[in-house]
């Protein structure tokens, strides 16, 4: 009887580490997850520059995932798509970005057709300073206390004191 329930415990043991194993394995793989409008290349061969207007590409291809902010510069459509992978509890690492731009003239009418790649973008360095701003640091106890004992009972304030 002993050796059959050392049996089973050792069993029983050897399923256990098996099965961390598989899960702690499982969590270490990474993840893929892409993002954004994948555009076909057939739906894009059917624009043609100087000829396709904005609404055929509205058609075409959906709206985009950006236009344009530059009115001087037209109108432009951006379709972006990302792939990015994470290992773990680590940060998403970018491998690949696509960004297709198409611009239009002043007559909706698709002026230009760009691609843009990961090669192509600029990492920009953000800077966590903060504005100063001016007035007095308060505290807790001041926000919190601070208006006890103001009060307005004028008539045209809106109160009801008279």
């Amino acid at each position: 009887m002993r050796a059959t329930l050392k049996r089973v415990f050792r069993m029983s043991f050897r399923l256990v580490a098996a099965l961390t194993i598989l899960l702690i394995g499982a969590a270490c793989a990474p993840r893929q997850d892409y993002r954004g409008i994948a555009i076909e290349q057939e739906k894009l061969d059917l624009i043609k520059v100087g000829q396709t207007s904005e609404g055929q590409v509205n058609a075409l291809l959906g709206s985009p995932s950006t236009i344009s902010t530059f009115p001087d510069w037209g109108t432009v459509y951006y379709y972006i798509s990302s792939e990015t992978e994470t290992v773990a509890f680590l940060a998403p690492e970018l491998i690949d970005q696509h960004v297709l731009a198409i611009s239009f003239d002043r007559n909706s009418v698709v002026r230009e057709i760009k691609r843009y790649g990961v090669k192509d973008g600029k990492q920009v360095a953000f800077i966590d300073r903060e504005t100063p701003t001016r007035g007095k640091e308060m505290t807790v106890l001041e926000q919190l206390f601070g208006n006890l004992g103001r009060f307005n009972n004028s008539v045209g304030s809106g109160g009801r004191g008279r």
